[in-house]
């Protein structure tokens, strides 16, 4: 399968190291590069990166989708995987992507949920726990993507022009999973998760950064973008 894993980082030298060690171990070497997209970090994110194997990539522009379009042109696979810097992809992670793909043809990406570590058990357990009503909004709205864990095809994302710049982080995710419905199906699959950080609702608070993250999944489906235009860097 042509791969390639797609990194967008700003100031992320404390966890990127770790995230790209066990990209490489988990997907059994799978992945044809590891890219990470430096996006105009003031640390060492782009020398871990080198460190670690990856290829490091520079973006002037500030803002995430940015990041991920500059991660797009850097690359030539057919098949884009995104995860956010301090995301770990799991043992079976790749071969739910080529089963995937290799079992429903028509797809044009593949998402699923986080599970978390970086909080006491009991938050642990609610944010895993918020997750499962997912499907259920994936049903009703019939797409779904979550941006620290995705698969892409090349193809769609140049049918529907790449990833929106204008956006510079909420609601960046749905709004590529609207515009990509349009050109193919979407998948969202439970079994399909990475492990991530909490440190987002642990300085922000859980009702705060889940009920903004409704919002922003709601007002690009409903009204064509997000909700929360400004965002704080979480490190």
């Amino acid at each position: 399968m042509d791969i390639t894993l797609i990194i967008c980082a700003h100031n992320e030298e404390a966890v990127l190291g770790e995230t790209i060690d066990v990209a490489r171990k988990n997907s059994g070497g799978k992945f044809k590069e590891i890219i990470v997209v430096d996006n105009v970090s003031t640390d060492r994110t782009a020398e871990v990166a080198r460190l670690h194997g990856a290829r490091a990539v520079f973006e002037p522009e500030k803002g995430l989708p940015s990041a991920r379009q500059r991660g797009f042109e850097s690359s030539t696979s057919e098949y884009l995987a995104y995860i956010d810097a301090d995301t770990l992809i799991t043992e079976h992670w790749m071969s739910v992507v080529e089963r995937s793909f290799r079992e429903r043809p028509g797809i044009v990406s593949l998402s699923g949920p986080r599970r978390y570590f970086g909080t006491v058990w009991y938050r642990r357990w609610l944010l895993n726990a918020m997750w499962y009503i997912s499907p259920l909004a994936y049903y009703i709205v019939g797409y779904m993507i979550l941006g620290g864990n995705f698969v892409v095809k090349r193809s769609a994302l140049e049918k529907i022009g790449g990833f929106d710049r204008s956006i510079k982080f909420y609601g960046e995710d749905t709004d590529l999973a609207r515009r990509l419905s349009k050109v193919g199906k979407t998948l969202f699959r439970m079994d399909f998760y990475t492990y991530a950080s909490a440190r987002r609702f642990e300085k922000e608070g859980i009702w705060t950064v889940n009920i903004r993250y409704v919002f922003n999944y709601l007002w690009p489906a409903l009204f064509g973008r997000p909700f929360t235009k400004e965002y704080r860097d979480v490190r």
